[in-house]
Order: C-alpha cells, then sequence, then structure tokens
C-alpha cells in the first residue's frame, strides 16, 4: 500500500500546492522553476472562481491561481489528459488574467503586471518536441528579442522527465522526480539536502490526513484511476479501430494493385496474342496471293499446294 498521496490527483495536488498554511512549498518550487530570473518571497492565493470554469475539466484538471509580492500572478494547473484545443485553452486562461487588471478611468496607464501559466502536463502533448520542459514567450520571430515579459507559459510534459534519483543536478529537477515517483516512494529523497522535502514528507504522508481528508482522497484517486480506465479503453478501442481500418485499407489496396496488376497483364498477353494473329493472317493473305498468281499463270494445282502450303480446296476456290 503506497504510503504517500498520488500528486496526480485533485485532493494530492491541491494538498501540496493549494493550501495557504503550506505556502512555502509552492513558493519553493516557484523559485526553483524561475531559478536565475526571480526570487519570490511571499504568495497570495487568489480565488480560483475568477478562473473560466469548463465542466470537461473536471476531475482531469487542477488550478491553483495565486499572485506574488510584486502583484504577478501564477496559474499552477495539473492535467491528466490531452484536450484538442489544449494550447489555445492555456492562451486563453493567460488572457482572462491579463484583461482581469484592465481599471476604469483615465488614471490606468496599462501598467500590467506579468501572469505565468506553469502546466503539468501527466502526458505527450501532440505535435510538440519530446522534450520536457518548454518555455514559451512573447519574442521577435527573427531575432528572438523579448518583446514582452508580460505573458509566460512553461510546459512539463512528465512523462518526457526520465531522470532517476543520482542523475538530478538541480532543485527543479528534485522537485520534480519527487512529484512524478511519490505514490511508489517509503520516504522522501533529497531531504538531507533541502529542508523543503521534509515538509513536503509530513504532508503527503496518508498516515496524517484526517478522516474526512482522507475521504475526500479517496474519492479523488477513485475519479483519477477511472479517468486512466476510460483512457486505457479509448486507446485499445483506437487500436482495434485502427487495425480494422488497416485491414481493410489493405484489403482494398490489394485488390487494387491486383485488378491493375490483372490489366497489365492482360494487356500484354492481348497484345502478344494479336500480333501473332495479325502475323498468321498476314502469311495467309501471301500465300493467297502467291497461289492465286501461279493458278493465273497455270500451275498444276498439285505444284502450287507443294509451294504455298494451301490445300488442294483452298486454291480451286481462288
Amino acid at each position: 500500500m503506497a504510503r504517500f498521496i498520488n500528486p496526480f490527483t485533485d485532493v494530492g495536488f491541491k494538498r501540496i500546492f493549494g493550501q495557504a498554511i503550506h505556502k512555502e512549498l509552492l513558493i519553493d518550487f516557484l523559485n526553483d522553476l524561475l531559478v536565475g530570473e526571480k526570487r519570490i518571497t511571499d504568495i497570495t492565493f487568489l480565488d480560483k472562481e475568477l478562473l473560466p470554469d469548463f465542466s470537461g475539466d473536471r476531475g482531469v484538471i487542477y488550478d491553483i491561481y495565486c499572485t506574488n509580492e510584486d502583484g504577478e500572478q501564477f496559474i499552477v494547473e495539473m492535467q491528466n489528459r490531452e484536450q484538442t484545443f489544449f494550447r489555445e485553452r492555456a492562451l486563453y486562461y493567460l488572457s482572462q488574467a491579463i484583461a482581469r487588471q484592465g481599471e476604469r478611468g483615465a488614471e490606468w496607464k496599462f501598467n500590467l503586471k506579468a501572469v505565468y501559466g506553469i502546466f503539468f502536463m501527466n502526458f505527450h502533448l501532440s505535435h510538440s518536441p519530446s522534450k520536457f520542459r518548454t518555455d514559451i514567450v512573447l519574442s521577435d520571430r527573427d531575432t528572438n528579442e523579448v518583446f514582452s515579459d508580460k505573458l509566460r507559459f512553461i510546459f512539463l510534459q512528465l512523462p518526457c522527465f526520465t531522470k532517476e534519483e543520482d542523475e538530478c543536478q538541480t532543485d527543479f529537477e528534485r522537485w520534480i522526480y519527487v512529484l512524478k515517483n511519490m505514490e511508489t516512494f517509503q520516504r522522501l529523497p533529497f531531504k538531507a539536502r533541502k529542508s523543503v522535502f521534509e515538509k513536503l514528507e509530513q504532508i503527503v504522508d496518508i498516515a496524517s490526513l484526517s478522516k474526512e481528508d482522507r475521504m475526500k482522497y479517496d474519492e479523488s484517486i477513485k475519479v483519477y484511476r477511472d479517468h486512466l480506465a476510460v483512457l486505457d479503453f479509448a486507446k485499445q478501442e483506437g487500436l482495434e479501430l485502427g487495425m480494422r481500418q488497416g485491414r481493410a485499407e489493405g484489403m482494398a489496396k490489394g485488390i487494387a494493385e491486383g485488378i491493375e496488376q490483372g490489366m497489365v497483364k492482360g494487356i500484354e498477353q492481348g497484345m502478344a496474342k494479336g500480333i501473332e494473329q495479325g502475323k498468321n493472317e498476314g502469311e495467309m493473305n501471301e500465300r493467297l496471293k502467291n497461289a492465286r498468281r501461279m493458278k493465273t499463270k497455270g500451275y498444276p494445282i498439285d505444284n502450287i499446294a507443294d509451294i504455298t502450303g494451301l490445300s488442294a480446296e483452298e486454291i480451286n476456290s481462288l
């Protein structure tokens, strides 16, 4: 039985990153994510109701919405399945956070605060490079010079992170390794190196959950596993459908190729037969022509037959 919660569930993800009482965990993660760019000292959780809500998101997408001491906003999201318009959805969410900063009146001068979208993806994103981290910024296409730093997308494809414990070189990589493998641990690694993991171990220990929280967690585990089962079923159905279509298309292609090859072979045989028939008819016409001339000149029928190969009846009919 697992000792630690599954961070890919709603309860698990929000217990780690969505509690104001333990906000130091999210602060530490964001600082490790953005190391060398900024240092966050405090965050305030915002009302998640400000984010657009879609019924299809429930059970597979979990959002956390917060702002730091400088007013910059962060949307941290866990997604367990791909959507058809995943990129457009991310753009819409962050654009909404930008638009909400507008104020009425002439005093507001478009002094926007940056909005960051951090998207944990528990799947491979279609039509995207097979790399773990992708950072999207607004920049000049030719020079790569940043046009504006007010909109930032960070996509984390978890299946592409394959490092083992001893291969993790940065604190950010250690965070990802722990999150991805948490449910398999009996103790969290890296505690001696980074104290935040000591705190994390206490929070994610299933035994530390209250009765009410345990019931909520068990329900979120059920939803997560149901999602995986539906996803596996859809993949299997898609595989079987693809195989059936492939066989049908293969048979149709084979029949078409067979017909084409048969037609080519039939044409070749017909042409050969036609040539042969034409040749025979030409030879017969030549023999009849010679026999007619010889008969006109009074050659005996027997001699004409010997020379042309025609029968006496054929010669007499000329």
